[in-house]
């Protein structure tokens, strides 16, 4: 049985531990969580407690690794990504992101990439709202391929950003056009699936990355396109909500213990 545990412990934890406890993740032990706000971790371990298992509750990353698990679940912020990955690493732990977008960082990627090689563990970036992750990878090894990304939200799902407008409200416009490096730097917790297709493609540096805005649409649609001399393939997803990313995380969960791997 996989030692599991989780770090943030909101929404897209909650389908993560639901998983556990309706039997979907049978290979899996979910033993600890550690998230800021302790009600949201008080909830997730109120459900295991439901179903006859148990959790801990732990106050700090140093507590989390303490119970020495096999994987851990980052569900929390890029910041979170930052600050918990080479520890992690470093306690032999591997780690199934959500927060993709701290590996547009050159830097920090090399580190995380070394760190994981000399502890003999691994990080599994999931796929969240996009997909095709497969194809993107076996185009870009081809040769000669480029890429770009496109993203529309509504209005409302940028607030808080440099762009936001209330011009928005009322008029469809392209409010970022750039690299994907760039997009992370501007939208931390908005683009990290064109991160993610990036890392499987062209990199961060080399994937476009669009973003749209439209009045009265509520969602997500993401659109990946890849191109070389023989390839031209587009995955487009729209997705209601951000459920579907913790969803990734549990089909992540599966291949890595599954015999046949999808």
């Amino acid at each position: 049985m996989n030692r599991l545990v989780i770090v943030g412990c909101g929404r897209l934890a909650g389908v993560v531990a639901d998983a556990v406890v309706d039997g979907l993740l049978p290979d899996y032990e979910l033993v600890g969580v550690y998230s800021r706000t302790v009600s949201k971790a008080e909830r997730i371990v109120h459900k295991l407690e439901q179903s006859g298992k148990s959790c801990a509750i732990c106050h700090t990353l140093d507590e989390l690794l303490s119970l020495d698990p096999d994987y851990l679940v980052e569900a929390a912020s890029l910041a979170a990504m930052k600050e918990l990955a080479v520890p992690t690493l470093k306690n032999g732990t591997s780690i199934v992101t959500l927060s993709i977008g701290a590996l547009a960082d050159a830097s920090f990627y090399e580190t995380v990439k070394e760190t994981a090689r000399a502890n003999n563990v691994r990080v599994y970036p999931v796929s969240g709202a996009t997909g095709g992750f497969d194809v993107l990878r076996t185009a870009s090894l081809m040769g000669n391929a480029s890429a770009c990304f496109f993203n529309e939200k509504g209005p409302d799902a940028l607030k808080g950003t440099s762009v936001y407008e209330t011009d928005l409200q009322k008029e469809k416009r392209v409010v970022f056009s750039g690299s994907a490096t760039e997009a992370i730097r501007m939208f931390p917790t908005k683009v990290n699936v064109a991160v993610a297709a990036s890392l499987a493609s062209v990199g961060p540096d080399n994937m476009q990355v669009s973003i749209q805005s439209t009045p009265g649409f509520s969602g997500d649609t993401q659109k990946v396109e890849i191109r070389n001399e023989q390839v031209h393939a587009v995955v487009e997803v729209y997705s209601a909500t951000s459920e579907i990313a913790g969803w990734s995380v549990v089909n992540t969960l599966l291949n890595i213990t599954s015999p046949i791997v999808f």
